[in-house]
């Protein structure tokens, strides 16, 4: 399964970024084979609807599902549509940890927004 993560830097090893659409990178994990691709956000600095654009971003990768922390109303709309599960994870993890966090069963799937939108401006 291809599961993308926002993070802080382009590393398995970096933190997870909090904020889903605004994050500095995607990193793009196959989970079958630990094969993984790290792409700079073209949403970070969007005037508005970041996680939409980030949404449309991510399904050119054939990206399955998005491990975050946080989720807002359009962005989870945006999923949503394009078909990509969302699993949250509470703690501050790096992307490695978080990876190996769903691949152990142990992240919750959510299928509403976690937090009123605009987090992050």
């Amino acid at each position: 399964m291809k599961i993308a993560i926002p993070a802080s830097a382009p590393s398995l090893d970096a933190p997870m970024d909090s904020r889903f659409g605004r994050s500095a990178y995607f990193i793009i994990v196959d989970t079958d084979t630990m094969q993984w691709e790290a792409h700079e956000n073209p949403a970070v600095r969007a005037g508005g609807g970041a996680g939409l654009q980030a949404v449309q971003f991510l399904s050119r990768f054939g990206t399955q599902a998005v491990i975050g922390s946080d989720f807002g109303p359009n962005a989870t709309m945006a999923l949503s549509a394009a078909g990509i599960l969302m699993y949250q994870c509470n703690s501050p993890l790096t992307v490695r940890e978080a990876v190996s966090q769903f691949s152990a069963g142990q992240l919750q799937q959510v299928d509403k927004a976690t937090n009123p939108g605009h987090y992050g401006k």
